[in-house]
């Protein structure tokens, strides 16, 4: 009878039960999503969610504690270094089941396990805020009006900039005018 077992054993022992689990735990962290059946997902996300918690804090302690599960120090260094800083924000779901049919052999259900923050499809998803123009409403005539006064005011700021600057040309001819009238005249004296 199986009275009080709460997690499924996957038709295996135990020992080949966390042999198997440990190493789809170190392919999930290698490459980021695997396919599987989908009660191979459901016990791997119950045992690969802990140490991806675990390996937020990078210590000596929690790095032997990870070891020990997943026995592959490449898999280790990969989840310190690549996939705890990408998760460190992240209270938890580091992963998603997306289940993807039948299998077509023996009919088992598939699924596709994948770590959350390394999927390129759902995560760059940043939608565009379209807005809506109504001929009729009243912000848009609102909004053109104070557009168009605010033209209006640069234009007449321009405009006022050349008229300043104008008179200080002319006068500067003027000047030169008066400078040549009066050495023609000191010329015409001596």
């Amino acid at each position: 009878m199986r009275h009080g077992k709460k997690f499924n054993h996957l038709g295996r022992k135990s020992a080949h039960r966390k042999a198997m689990l440990s190493n789809m735990a170190c392919s999930l962290i290698e490459h980021k999503r695997i396919n599987t059946t989908l009660a191979k997902a459901k016990a791997l996300k119950g045992f690969v969610e802990p140490i991806i918690t675990k390996s937020k804090t990078d210590s000596t302690h929690s790095r032997r504690v990870v070891f020990s599960k997943l026995k592959d120090k490449y898999a280790v260094t990969e989840l310190f270094r690549e996939v705890a800083p990408k998760v460190a924000d992240r209270q938890g779901g580091y992963t998603r089941i997306i289940r993807t049919g039948k299998r077509l052999g023996d009919n088992a259900e598939m699924c596709l396990i994948e770590l959350v923050d390394f999927n390129e499809i759902y995560g760059t998803e940043t939608k565009k805020k379209t807005t809506r123009r109504s001929r009729r409403g009243k912000g848009g005539a609102a909004k053109t009006a104070a557009t168009e006064a605010k033209a209006e005011e640069v234009v007449e700021e321009t405009v006022e900039e050349q008229k300043e600057e104008t008179p200080k040309a002319e006068e500067a001819p003027a000047a030169d005018a008066e400078e040549t009238k009066a050495e023609d005249a000191a010329s015409e004296e001596e």
